[in-house]
């Protein structure tokens, strides 16, 4: 049945349609334009680094290299991972799975987001999505950060909260803007609802979004969190905002 499947339906690139040998690739144009974070990156953002980064003395302890900007700004979670730079491949389907209602791409790029998540998994941890607020659920239909969430939670056979945060008021899109703009639009705009705080006291908490480029809304996601005793927190993206050499 799969193999007379494939003859009428053959694979696809998942970004641009062309043939490939296995479901949920990548042709090779693609792949070249797909810059999956591997190597040396920062330990709290995830974002690519190109040797050794800097770090405080806490951070060299706990084996961690921390960019520029994470030592400049304060992030209220202990570590973070990326599966994707931003740019080329990784923006291509980012925005696809947003705004071009790609829903079927959610699994392979859910699993892609597990894999990068593997360093930060711990006994008993709860896998939290970013939440969108409902003007927005109900203009675009689905919040891609659960759908990437659920499938790392169903990867690692964690517990998935979709209900763990929600936004308590509607902001304009974080694309524009200075970084202190960012901040100060999503301060306060995030909340763990009263009935869900039992579940997120003391455990250990996955905090899942699309693309990070700021941290202001993890940032606002993670502080929720934090407020309702929930931690500690780790932060994991499909694709992380990277700085043009």
């Amino acid at each position: 049945m799969k193999g007379a499947l494939r003859l009428v339906y053959p694979p696809q690139c998942l970004c641009c349609s062309a043939p490939v040998a296995e479901e949920g690739g990548l042709c090779t144009a693609c792949w070249r334009e797909a810059e999956f974070i591997q190597g040396t990156c920062c330990g709290r953002c995830g974002v690519p680094l190109p040797g050794g980064g800097p770090g405080d003395e806490a951070d060299e302890a706990a084996g961690l290299l921390v960019c520029d900007d994470c030592l400049r700004i304060q992030r209220p979670w202990l570590r973070g991972r990326a599966a994707l730079a931003y740019r080329g491949t990784g923006r291509k389907l980012a925005l696809m799975l947003k705004h071009g209602d790609r829903l079927d791409l959610a699994p392979a790029l859910g699993d892609w987001v597990a894999q990068a998540a593997l360093p930060l998994l711990r006994p008993e941890m709860v896998v939290v999505p970013v939440p969108v607020h409902l003007r927005r659920l109900l203009r675009r239909k689905y919040n891609q950060a659960e759908m990437l969430a659920r499938r790392v939670a169903r990867a690692h056979g964690l517990a998935h909260l979709p209900g763990g945060l929600r936004r308590l008021r509607h902001t304009p899109m974080q694309d524009h803007g200075s970084v202190g703009d960012r901040f100060a639009n999503v301060a306060g705009a995030i909340a763990v609802p009263a009935r869900m705080a039992p579940r997120l006291q003391g455990r250990a908490v996955l905090l899942v979004d699309d693309v990070m480029a700021s941290g202001a809304t993890m940032a606002a996601a993670a502080e929720a969190l934090r407020a309702a005793g929930a931690g500690p927190i780790s932060v994991v993206v499909l694709a992380r905002a990277v700085k043009d050499a």
